[in-house]
């Protein structure tokens, strides 16, 4: 691999893959609308809409690349309603399949690895092959809808499909604007001592995977799935970790029903425009396991190299020493452009 080209490396897991290739012997594009997370990866930037498919085409065209990894997508799970409008996350399906389209048209492509979401199964639901869909949430049909065009795109490259668990780690805004603030207040608490299972991954765990599907033989990842992230972890042990590095301090255990009667006053509140740090959901995700199928990934893939505690110890030196900085991108709906229309001119 000697030209990488990344949609989406703007993001959370982007930014961590364009640091662990710095310095390395390859050329690395990051076709993104939004400025790099990471000040000092903003020269690897060109800024484009994936809805914008003739610019899509033309950037993969002037680059040619011989590896693609497409992250570009709208990844938040707030429509829940599986007939709700699918326009709201366009980029997933309209987006990829530009750049799908752009694959297929620039023959330097060898490798190309698309990431989808363990949402296409909701949790509870274990596929029985790489096919068989329960999906959480309008993005995870919107994921469902991306791997199915992936798979009818014929493409004439090697590729593979992801599926992130929740992913944590350095450059996730998320944990740096909830979770870690009223943990450093001694305002988180956790609903019960019940073991529940998650799906989790540390970041630096997924760039490894990633990275093993951008450079490992063909006849090993060639038109497989593979979820990536850690093996479950037992959520209120993860917590207990974070809080040792973050506080010092034991993690506040309440009961269950006292915990989703504040989240039910957290929906409320959200429903009006206000902020609260646990809603029903959160909850869910909080006492519900959701346990996906890693084993194949760590056995083709490898074990991942990082261990729970390692990932928690980074995340924080980050959080103290880094991300006070990070400006978040504000929120940017995708539309769907106008296509150049074509005029035949008379002989």
């Amino acid at each position: 691999m000697k030209k990488l080209l990344i949609t989406g490396g703007s993001g959370f897991i982007g930014t961590n893959l364009i640091a662990y290739y710095e310095g390395q012997d390859l050329e690395i594009l990051n076709l993104d609308w939004s400025p790099a997370l990471d000040p000092k990866h903003e020269p690897y930037r060109v800024d484009v809409d994936i809805m914008d498919a003739a610019r899509v085409l033309e950037v993969f065209q002037d680059f040619q690349p011989d590896a693609v990894l497409h992250l570009a997508a709208r990844t938040d799970s707030d429509i829940h309603e599986l007939d709700g409008d699918m326009d709201e996350y366009i980029q997933n399906t309209e987006g990829t399949q530009h750049v799908l389209d752009a694959i297929k048209a620039t023959p330097s492509i060898e490798r190309a690895v698309i990431t989808s979401t363990q949402f296409v199964c909701e949790a509870g639901y274990m596929p029985k092959h790489d096919k068989d869909y329960k999906p959480y949430t309008l993005y995870g049909l919107s994921k469902v809808i991306t791997e199915e065009r992936t798979r009818e795109a014929n493409l004439a490259c090697t590729w593979c499909i992801i599926r992130p668990s929740t992913i944590w780690g350095p450059w996730s805004l998320r944990y740096r604007d909830i979770m870690f603030p009223v943990m450093r207040k001694g305002l988180y608490f956790h609903p019960s001592k019940k073991d529940v299972y998650r799906s989790y991954g540390y970041v630096g765990n997924v760039v490894f995977q990633i990275h093993q599907a951008l450079t490992l033989p063909a006849e090993k990842v060639h038109e497989e799935v593979f979820y990536v992230g850690d093996e479950p972890v037992n959520l209120l042990e993860w917590v207990k970790t974070i809080a040792k590095h973050l506080t010092g301090k034991p993690v506040r255990i309440l009961p269950t029903w006292l915990v989703k009667m504040i989240a039910l006053t957290g929906d409320v509140l959200t429903a009006v425009g206000l902020r609260f740090p646990i809603t029903s959901v959160r909850f869910n995700s909080m006492t519900q396991d959701y346990i996906t199928p890693i084993e194949k990934t760590i056995r083709v893939l490898g074990p991942p190299p990082y261990s729970m505690d390692d990932g928690v110890k980074e995340m924080v030196r980050w959080y103290d020493e880094v991300s006070a900085d990070i400006v978040k991108p504000p929120f940017r709906k995708a539309v769907r452009l106008p296509q150049p229309s074509t005029t035949s001119v008379p002989s």
